[in-house]
């Protein structure tokens, strides 16, 4: 499928998309998974268009960020043995991509839920592969740009959670009453889904399944897989009160993390069509507030 160095890949996703999607939800080889994520999500043709620009950023370039990109680095993966030692190679990389994006667009700068992005890339790709797909990602190379998440106000972050809030009202609404009787909002819980996709609080070998198909398919899986894990859990939420529940819904048990369990059934959970209704119903109600946003982040 994808030829040497992934020569033949545009070739074949062109002829056979249904083939592709269904061997990127079953999951990509982890020997593979670094290059696949380049291909799918448009960084490597970034890559070659622009040549020398990561290694410029990252020596000749300051940025205004330096000291809380230091500050936060040993709190990304403080368990993962890649990140563990200090000014380590790994924490060393992971400063130079974040360091490097947040001059390549001053706009977004660095907000500290991106280092759980750039560190999981890093664990497949070289620094300059993970700030080139940082780029495609923010930046919106295949899919919707996602700098929104990051931006001042985190206007995309407050869409999305609307988005999810009605969802889950919508698809399982006897738990969204008993959301609203505990005075629960998606805010409480959900963020830092959006935010990290899934890479910050749920185990690896379940984020990376996760990240194979955001990549290919885009930000809806964040949704999906979200709606699946509280139908999974239903029965148990709707007894619980709001600390045990702030709780449940932060730690969810172990047999709701098998990724061969939950995501078939992310999968069969439809959104596409609404999540482009509630879009456009959260731009008719906020839309001068999304407004006002982007331009104090472009201030920023």
């Amino acid at each position: 499928m994808i030829g040497i160095g992934g020569s033949d890949w545009k070739h074949y996703v062109r002829r056979k998309p249904n083939v592709v999607k269904r061997r990127i939800r079953k999951g990509i080889p982890d020997c593979l998974r670094g290059l696949v994520w380049q291909l799918i999500s448009g960084s490597r043709d970034l890559l070659l268009m622009n040549p020398g620009v990561y290694e410029q950023l990252v020596i000749y370039e300051t940025s205004a960020s330096e000291l809380d990109i230091i500050r936060d680095i040993s709190r990304t993966f403080p368990s993962h043995v890649f990140f563990q030692q200090r000014h380590g190679p790994g924490q060393r990389s992971l400063y130079n991509v974040l360091k490097a994006y947040s001059v390549y667009d001053r706009d977004v700068g660095y907000v500290q839920g991106m280092g759980f992005l750039a560190g999981l890339l890093l664990l497949y790709m070289s620094e300059e592969d993970a700030f080139w797909l940082m780029v495609a990602l923010l930046k919106g190379a295949v899919h919707a740009p996602m700098e929104g998440l990051y931006l001042v106000g985190l206007p995309l972050v407050q869409q999305y959670l609307f988005q999810f809030d009605t969802l889950v009202r919508e698809q399982l609404p006897r738990l969204g009453e008993h959301f609203t009787q505990e005075v629960i909002s998606p805010s409480m819980y959900a963020s830092q889904w959006f935010i990290t996709v899934f890479s910050y609080s749920f185990p690896f070998h379940l984020a990376l399944r996760i990240w194979d198909v955001f990549l290919y398919e885009g930000v809806k899986i964040v949704f999906q897989v979200g709606l699946a894990l509280l139908k999974y859990c239903h029965d148990d939420l709707i007894k619980l009160p709001f600390e045990k529940l702030i709780h449940a819904l932060r730690n969810f048990p172990e047999d709701a993390m098998n990724p061969d369990t939950l995501l078939p059934m992310a999968y069969s959970i439809k959104v596409s069509k609404r999540l482009e209704e509630l879009k456009l119903e959260y731009e008719k109600q906020n839309g001068k507030q999304a407004q006002s946003g982007e331009s104090s982040g472009k201030q920023k």
